[in-house]
């Protein structure tokens, strides 16, 4: 069995969103969007589900964070150094904001953005060698 990710953020304008996403090159899933969710495909087992708040309230079982707080960063891998800076480019030009400096430690390279509802992303490259030891 092949495992799913699904990452379910609150946003405050499901289009708006959608456009940003589909910017960064992830494509929408129709089928399962509606008015106020949009279903973001980042891979074929890494999927996005933005939320209207009416619609986000309702998977909640208490108190939602309030807006600018950080209470998760999503990290994403990438082939390499360049489409770390790639995805970030694309973010910052079309609608998200800075996070953190890019990061260089040789064997490991990241950057970060905020998306327009200031969710927490990092795409990251490490040198194939360091992983397999």
């Amino acid at each position: 069995m092949k495992r799913m990710v699904y990452i379910n953020l609150p946003v405050a304008d499901v289009d708006a969103s959608a456009s940003f996403f589909s910017s960064l090159g992830f494509t929408l899933n129709p089928r399962f969007s509606d008015e106020t969710t949009r279903c973001v495909v980042i891979e074929d087992n890494i999927i996005t589900m933005l939320h209207a708040p009416e619609k986000w309230a309702q998977f909640l079982q208490g108190e939602a964070a309030p807006r600018g707080a950080t209470e998760v960063m999503i990290a994403l891998s990438a082939a390499d150094r360049a489409e770390c800076d790639d995805l970030r480019a694309k973010a910052l030009a079309n609608g998200g904001a800075e996070y953190a400096p890019t990061t260089d430690l040789g064997f490991m390279y990241g950057t970060s953005f905020r998306d327009p509802d200031g969710h927490c992303w990092e795409v990251t490259w490490m040198d194939p060698a360091t992983i397999e030891g």
